[in-house]
């Protein structure tokens, strides 16, 4: 990996405070909506992107710190774990705010079936980028052989990230405005609302910044932007 960068440490650093503060957030969003009565699917995704985020901070740990006590394959599993447990968060994430989006739309009309068509492809595009990174990886496996393994996700994962990240965060944006000035709420009820969908913007420039470093081989770079960028999804989770 590049010298250049944060440090391992840094990394484990900034992930686990991220870490703790996203679950903390999104785990007091499940208990007032269980309180209340109001879970629904969109609930249910954000806690399958409560427990990826847990479980991408302990193989994190694992792989930024503890991997010299580990043989090979296991180094390189823990790789995998983290880079699949990054998609993990993002994905199921993208899809809780889409189901939030959903309940606020009328049963049966056509705006509610183009948000559930919606979620198939967001759906789709994390079985894609799944099976991408396996396919790069195994394709190029020079990779596995060294002390702290790292793939070169190359070019190909960069674009499409980047490609299904901005298309993906866009629609989140934007979605709310087909709909929102059909209901019966204030100016400044729908302000709101917008601007709570709008937060998505700030997930897409960190999105971004992370498929450039893939892009550039930005090493540990690529890291820290994974870590900021997850932990981004799981806040933009607490203000649905």
């Amino acid at each position: 990996m590049s010298s250049s960068g944060p440090t391992l440490t840094q990394i484990e650093v900034a992930g686990i405070v991220l870490t703790i503060v996203a679950v903390i957030v999104t785990s007091f969003r499940l208990y007032l909506r269980a309180r209340e009565k109001r879970l629904w699917i969109d609930d249910a995704w954000a806690a399958i992107g409560v427990i990826s985020n847990f479980i991408l901070l302990i193989v994190d740990c694992l792989y930024l710190q503890d991997y010299e006590r580990y043989p090979q394959g296991t180094r390189v599993a823990l790789y995998y774990m983290v880079a699949q447990s990054f998609y993990a968060v993002v994905w199921s994430s993208r899809i809780s705010i889409l189901f939030t989006i959903v309940r606020l739309t009328i049963p049966g009309t056509l705006i509610r079936r183009v948000l559930m068509y919606a979620a198939i492809i967001f759906g789709t595009i994390w079985a894609l980028l799944f099976s991408q990174l396996c396919w790069i990886c195994e394709t190029e496996s020079g990779w596995k052989t060294q002390p702290h393994p790292q793939c070169n996700l190359g070019r190909s994962v960069a674009i499409t990230q980047m490609i299904t990240d901005v298309l993906s965060d866009f629609f989140l944006i934007f979605a709310p405005f087909f709909f929102i000035y059909n209901v019966r709420l204030s100016r400044a009820q729908k302000v709101r609302v917008l601007s709570v969908f709008s937060t998505s913007a700030i997930t897409t420039v960190v999105s971004l910044t992370h498929a450039y470093y893939i892009l550039s081989g930005g090493g540990t770079k690529v890291l820290m932007a994974a870590i900021v960028e997850v932990r981004c999804q799981c806040f933009d989770l607490e203000r649905c």
